[in-house]
């Protein structure tokens, strides 16, 4: 695609930046004394004496992006509907056969939502539309479904919706034989349903509707009123997180809870709702388990003396650790990700060297083998496997290079057919593009490896411009996938790079447990290492490097510009997790409790004063600061805006430069932005049209 260069940053216009006020709030802490002067921004869900200025300076940041942006709203506009126009309008997902029916979405030309539907035995029998979400979502800014459950009689179906962006869902309950909605609803919940086998019982979990944290397990009966439900489990600890769950062969129930490193199952029989849920094992210091129920046994996936994880089983009536016997061992190389079990198979998803690998293995006579994907840096992964007696598993398989396309392959026969691939409207050609598996050295001498993406035509040089993407946080393999949208940069002479630093699990399980706790700055460094490497490398040079993460890889944003300002032209900050002490010491915000395990508690002593080493918010000097665009969310439960706005309040008053500073918040959504499946274009129009307009490229 042919470009248009001009001078650097000449499609931004000057304007003058709201300049946050400045309230006096200071924090003792160890000993510590920390001046916050934009603490005040906390205050709008409090409905305080602040709340309307907190609208104001949002609203005044917004309106400074549009007079910044403004010159450049033709290259938006080209760029969304470039990016929509790759996506196919009128669509279909490939069908789920599960307890006697085909269950699928569909899109319809021009509309920004799904129909769920069904069809009963064959793929020729008449549609049933369960859910017109297109209609549903009408006056809604923001408009969600959950989940879609069905009964096993597939008489009913609960479904779950949030209107506001905060993953606060409603339980509705639908009658799929007469059409009525029950006037029975479920509000506060974290948006699965869970039907017992009685067709008349469903299970959920229950949120705080302070911190937002599922605390209870419910039971709700049909015709009775939600107010009276039972709690069946209620969790004590607060850095748990718990949900309710089926499994596969539709007998058994399961209340998981589980932090950062202990787990904890109880169960019941599907058949014997009104039963007490007991304990699988209870919960072992520093011990995760999972459980794969089987005909005659039980499976456990668990880091039990084994850092990677090992495959234990069990008989039906004794489930204590006790009586737990290895049956697939530890590996040093290879970290066992999931199992999925089958009537006559298992399928044991691995990952070696950062990549995925599919294993199958015969139950009965133990033969085993794996699929062959091909590629060098790729993700692979199972997907859409409700049936328990089948012979074929589903699996989805991508790169950066290959659309999305789902396989059923038959583990008998060892044949694999696709389903779908995804279709690029307008046409794709992966031949005009490659992808390479790269390795940097970190500060401390380990490799770590960099997923990189770009067209064949486009030069390695120090003038290339180039985005490296990170996350490094929770466990959370960031894998080399493919992106439609993507193309739109590749296009105009970017080069894409995914850095795979630890604090994922991309490398195992020590990947992880070297990227969080006492260890987090190493996922910085990382960071910071894989972009020096693709400079000292030619994939790019200094003055054309840009960064983005979001969430938890926005607070890797936060630390690197602290850390090494210099290296980045340009940041984007999504949704950015950077006023890390102040959330983590307010239990009350939602999840901060949960995240104990994998930033500390700042109220014990070690752990703060770690945390102030890289917290970008407190971290913030006077100096020179690269170009940067923050995003936000009014509704967002997972980072509240106050965090990006006081950043970017803090970094107006303290950079020294003269580079572009931004803050979008959009006041409708959350966390995962808007709800149609076109509209989150909008913003990725935004966040391209300010790295193009930095590299000069008005077209």
């Amino acid at each position: 695609m042919a470009c248009t260069k001009s001078s650097d940053k000449s499609g931004f216009r000057q304007a003058a930046p709201p300049i946050a006020e400045k309230k006096e709030h200071v924090r003792t802490l160890h000993g510590d004394t920390v001046l916050d002067n934009y603490y005040w921004m906390y205050d709008f869900f409090g409905k305080g004496p602040d709340s309307t200025l907190v609208i104001e300076y949002l609203n005044a940041e917004n309106a400074y992006v549009d007079s910044v942006m403004a010159n450049t709203t033709a290259l938006q506009n080209s760029l969304f509907e470039e990016m929509k126009g790759r996506i196919k309008d009128k669509d279909e997902s490939v069908p789920t056969f599960r307890n006697g029916y085909y269950y699928y979405t569909r899109t319809e030309e021009g509309k920004q939502y799904h129909k769920y539907c069904r069809k009963k035995e064959t793929l020729e029998a008449p549609e049933e539309i369960l859910l017109d979400v297109d209609k549903m979502a009408e006056g809604y800014a923001y408009y969600a479904v959950g989940g879609v459950f069905i009964s096993d009689d597939n008489k009913l179906m609960a479904y779950s919706v949030d209107e506001v962006s905060r993953r606060q869902y409603t339980i509705f309950i639908k009658n799929l034989e007469t059409g009525e909605i029950y006037k029975e609803t479920i509000p506060n919940t974290q948006g699965g349903a869970v039907w017992a086998a009685d067709n008349k019982t469903i299970f959920y979990t229950s949120k705080n509707p302070v911190t937002l944290l599922g605390e209870k397990i419910k039971k709700h009966v049909l015709g009775t009123d939600p107010a009276a439900d039972v709690t069946v489990y209620e969790e004590k600890d607060k850095t748990n997180y718990i949900g309710v769950g089926k499994t596969k062969d539709r007998k058994y129930i399961f209340v998981i809870s589980q932090s950062t490193m202990s787990s904890e199952t109880f169960y019941i029989e599907s058949s014997q709702p009104n039963a007490t849920f007991k304990s699988f094992q209870p919960r072992m210091e520093d011990v995760l388990y999972d459980i794969i129920p089987l005909e005659d046994r039980f499976l456990i996936l668990t880091n039990m003396d084994a850092q990677n994880f090992r495959v234990m089983e069990c008989p039906l009536d004794k489930t204590g650790v006790e009586n737990w016997k290895e049956y697939i061992p530890h590996r040093a190389d290879i970290l066992i990700e999931s199992v999925d079990g089958f009537k006559d198979f298992i399928v044991i998803e691995e990952r070696k060297e950062g990549l995925i690998q599919l294993r199958i293995r015969h139950l009965t006579d133990g033969k085993e083998y794996y699929i062959d994907f091909g590629e060098p840096t790729y993700l692979a992964y199972t997907s859409g496997n409700p049936e328990y007696n089948t012979d074929v598993v589903r699996y989805n398989y991508t790169s950066m290079t290959t659309p999305y396309s789902i396989y059923d392959y038959n583990m008998n026969t060892q044949e694999k057919k696709l389903m779908k691939e995804q279709e690029i409207v307008g046409g794709y050609n992966k031949e005009e593009y490659k992808t390479e598996r790269l390795y940097a050295t970190a500060k401390d001498g380990t490799k770590v490896p960099i997923s990189i993406v770009y067209k064949k035509t486009t030069a390695r040089t120090a003038k290339t411009p180039l985005l490296l993407y990170g996350y490094g946080s929770y466990g959370n393999s960031m894998d080399a996938t493919f992106s439609s949208g993507r193309l739109s940069l590749l296009d105009r002479g970017f080069i894409y790079a995914l850095a795979h630093i630890r604090g994922g699990q991309e490398m195992g399980r020590q990947w992880y447990e070297d990227g969080k706790l006492q260890k987090k700055i190493n996922t910085f460094t990382d960071f910071i290492a894989c972009g020096e490497y693709l400079i000292a490398e030619n994939y790019t040079g200094k003055g054309h490097l840009y960064a983005e993460g979001g969430s938890a890889g926005g607070l890797l944003m936060g630390a690197v510009v602290n850390m090494e300002p210099e290296l980045w032209h340009g940041i984007i900050a999504d949704v950015p997790f950077v006023d890390v002490i102040n959330t983590m010491l307010d239990e009350d915000i939602p999840l901060t409790t949960n995240e104990f395990g994998e930033w500390g508690n700042p109220k014990e002593e070690e752990a703060y004063f770690y945390m102030k080493r890289y917290d970008p918010y407190e971290n913030v000097e006077k100096k020179n600061y690269p170009n940067m665009l923050v995003t936000t969310g009014l509704h967002d439960s997972q980072v509240q805006y106050f965090e990006p706005a006081k950043w970017v309040a803090k970094l107006r008053d303290m950079k020294t430069d003269n580079n572009v500073l931004l803050l979008k918040t959009n006041m409708e959504f959350g966390h995962g932005g808007a709800s149609g499946r076109f509209d989150y274009l909008h913003d990725v129009a935004l966040a391209y049209t300010f790295l193009l307009t930095l590299e000069g490229i008005s077209k």
